[in-house]
């Protein structure tokens, strides 16, 4: 590095999500210097609860499952501090013709603050960059032209394959990886008619492919159900999310036998919601590397869950905090 090259005093994130925000913990935890860059206004990514009409609404991921370990001691932590609940084991999965059974599974958590306030539990102390577009990731590496120790790119891959230059591995690795779109549709009710959900799987259904009772997960019984769309009537409306609400209330209302509509609707558009297909990693390091030390971190790095997300991240920030001298 000649005398008049800028400096690289931190590893940039670009990305506030879980994972994003769980690999800048683990660095801050190892003494890395890190900053996270976040385009919007606050973290969370797809665990996205935004105030509609005066209380948080869960409209990204619809709750989360443990079954690692160390997850699980964080999840425990952050249910003795009350942000976050077990919710249910049961689901409902309804069929194309309409009838239905209880499925019993995994414990699903959800969060009484709504899930980004785990991203946010996580960030505090963090060096956050909020309304920061990203637009060129380079060799070197270096953000926008600025130089990183290295570079950490949390989001769906055809988001970061956007930013990153052909010549580089990373942009090998992102190229055609394809992710399923969802529009998520929030249904404001006068009251709660109906039976105990407490959430769906919906099967073979053309608009509808889960319902989830947003005042049940939250635990303050608000009438609020959120609908999840299938990928193709996503695809259909991706330029006018607003445009699959009539449709979707009248599919939930049929589906759960309710005679009254919403009093409101709020939909949002998740345009990388999943990985239609994850990538095959090892279970130590579900993540990319390259040598050029622009990382890709997520949950289409495994099972696409958060608790993936996290460990993603997680395990990142601890090797990236081996091999990196800022």
């Amino acid at each position: 590095m000649s005398d008049s090259a800028p400096p690289r005093t931190d590893v940039l994130v670009v990305g506030g999500g879980i994972s994003g925000v769980a690999c800048a913990r683990a660095l801050t935890e190892a003494g890395v210097p890190v900053r996270v860059l976040e385009r919007s206004g606050r973290v969370g990514g797809r665990l996205s609860s935004p105030p509609v009409h005066d209380r948080p609404v869960d409209l990204g991921a619809a709750y989360f499952t443990v079954s690692d370990e160390e997850f699980g001691a964080r999840v425990a932590d952050w249910e003795r501090r009350g942000l976050a609940r077990p919710w249910t084991d049961t689901m409902q999965a309804y069929a194309g013709d309409g009838s239905s059974e209880t499925k019993t599974g995994p414990q699903r958590w959800a969060a009484p603050g709504g899930l980004r306030s785990l991203v946010a539990d996580l960030a505090e102390g963090l060096r956050v960059e909020t309304h920061r577009e990203v637009a060129d990731v380079t060799p070197g590496p270096a953000v926008d032209g600025e130089p990183a120790c290295a570079v950490v790119l949390a989001m769906p891959d055809p988001q970061a394959a956007r930013l990153v230059r052909t010549p580089m591995r990373s942009a090998q690795v992102l190229a055609d990886r394809p992710w399923e779109p969802v529009i998520a549709v929030a249904l404001g009710y006068a009251e709660r008619t109906w039976s105990e959900l407490p959430a769906a799987f919906v099967n073979d259904h053309p608009v509808l492919s889960l319902i989830a009772d947003d005042g049940s997960r939250r635990g303050d019984d608000a009438p609020v159900l959120v609908a999840h769309t299938t990928g193709e009537e996503a695809r259909r409306h991706l330029d006018d999310p607003a445009g699959v609400t009539d449709g979707v209330a009248a599919a939930v209302g049929e589906l759960l036998g309710l005679d009254a509509a919403p009093t409101w609707t709020h939909a949002h558009r998740w345009t990388f919601a999943s990985p239609a297909e994850p990538h095959e990693t090892p279970q130590d390091a579900p993540f990319h590397l390259d040598d050029d030390l622009v990382a890709v971190v997520g949950d289409g790095w495994g099972p696409p869950k958060v608790e993936t997300a996290w460990r993603s991240g997680t395990l990142l920030g601890r090797t990236l905090a081996a091999r990196v001298t800022c």
